[in-house]
């Protein structure tokens, strides 16, 4: 497509190969104040100008909610400016109410009375299916990310633009600031490793805005999925910098998913996460501090590990000895309602710490325990180990087999880094 430059409040746009318009402004706030407005804020703000007269689909879930935490659905139902005719709900459901792997199913909204399909794990036909039985012409996504690859709400945005190009509707992304800021960190997903937990080739803590996503999904891989990028408007935050951090900021936070309960779950999930694949070790589900409490049995583990990893000196993080039992498995259930020992994550510096690199030093401390084991699941013969999808590859779990310490398995991503740092600045709106 040409390249394509929209007037905003902001000034001139160049969207580059995407046709998207970017409305609100980035604001110029006092660096002391720490206001921030979201995309539905703004266009709150605006009596819903870019909806009016338009018959709208929702995909959100509870944290699509303004300063004053009414939820987007419920606004625009009241307006009397947009005609919400549909809502999806993506995994753990619209309203928020399902585990992990989970969702809440088709029924009618009680409050709204409109019909909420269950669009978790919705392939490309169905998408396209539920799009046109809801007789919709926009699609509007509102959904507080945690910037980490494989958490699912990115997927399911990329999932249904796909499907609203594919159908020819409009795509609406009302922006929400990266809780964890905007730089990015990690090993690139590859090909062979896609999967719900990673559909396409980016980094795994991204630094990127959903909004910021959605013009980089639209010019880099929408062409070759769809056909055609979709019709993409970006409503985008005001007051917003790259580098602050949900605490930074006064907005709500909402829990984004049952066991994302507090703003520090959220910084240290792309690190912490990673122990998803590991099968004798627990990353803290059914407790208050769910990944930030990882252990495993306390008759094979022990206060050596907090030890060990405190003795490295990681920039801004130490770490606590804690026994814990998850009420919570998971995919671990021999680990459910049993004592553990590990440790418990505490940031101290949020600005130095880096959660990737934390998450591979407890790695390699942890596997130093002869009951470690990587999780393998037996319906994926081809790709078993569950810590390849999540870090895009065999690599990080072979060197660390191999012995690999935390320098050599971190600096074999940084060119692959380099190079994703590169390709996402022309989408960067902030």
């Amino acid at each position: 497509m040409e390249r394509r430059t929209f007037l905003t409040g902001a000034g001139a746009v160049t969207a580059g190969a995407l046709a998207t318009t970017v409305t609100g402004s980035p604001g110029s706030a006092d660096p002391g104040i720490r206001r921030v407005e979201t995309g539905l804020d703004v266009l709150v703000h605006s009596d819903f100008a870019d909806l009016r007269g338009q018959r709208v689909g929702v995909i959100s879930n509870p944290t699509g909610v303004d300063s004053a935490y009414r939820h987007l659905v419920d606004l625009m139902h009241s307006s009397g400016q947009v005609d919400v005719v549909a809502a999806f709900g993506p995994e753990h459901g619209f309203r928020g109410s399902a585990q992990a792997g989970g969702s809440e199913g088709t029924g009618t909204d009680a409050r709204t009375g409109i019909t909420v399909y269950d669009a978790y794990g919705a392939s490309q036909a169905k998408w396209e299916a539920m799009f046109t039985q809801s007789g919709m012409d926009t699609v509007v996504f509102d959904i507080q990310d945690v910037g980490a690859r494989f958490y699912t709400y990115i997927w399911t945005m990329y999932t249904s633009m796909v499907a609203a190009a594919r159908v020819g509707k409009r795509y609406v992304v009302l922006d929400r600031p990266n809780p964890v800021g905007g730089r990015a960190y990690g090993p690139m997903m590859t090909a062979g490793y896609t999967s719900g937990v990673g559909l396409k080739e980016i980094v795994q803590q991204h630094g990127m805005t959903v909004g910021e996503l959605a013009r980089f999904f639209n010019a880099e891989f929408l062409p070759a999925e769809a056909g055609l990028p979709v019709e993409l408007d970006v409503v985008r935050c005001r007051h917003w910098k790259r580098d602050r951090l949900a605490a930074d900021t006064d907005l709500p936070w909402v829990m984004p998913s049952p066991n994302m309960p507090t703003t520090d779950t959220a910084l240290v999930y792309p690190g912490t996460c990673l122990f998803e694949g590991v099968a004798s070790i627990t990353e803290g589900r059914g407790t208050c501090r769910p990944f930030e409490l990882i252990g495993g049995l306390a008759t094979d583990f022990d206060y050596h590990w907090g030890d060990r990893l405190n003795a490295r000196n990681l920039p801004g993080v130490q770490f606590r000895e804690a026994y814990f039992s998850p009420t919570a498995a998971g995919q671990k259930p021999a680990l459910l309602n049993k004592p553990c020992a590990g440790v418990e994550v505490k940031i101290v510096d949020r600005g130095a710490y880096d959660p990737i690199r934390t998450g591979v030093a407890m790695l390699v401390e942890a596997r130093k325990y002869p009951a470690f084991a990587w999780r393998q699941d037996a319906w994926d013969t081809l790709r078993p180990y569950w810590i390849d999808k999540l870090t895009g590859s065999p690599r990080l779990r072979t060197m660390i087999d191999a012995g690999a310490d935390v320098a050599d398995v971190v600096g074999a991503w940084a060119d692959e880094l380099a190079t994703f740092d590169r390709q996402r600045q022309p989408y960067l709106l902030y």
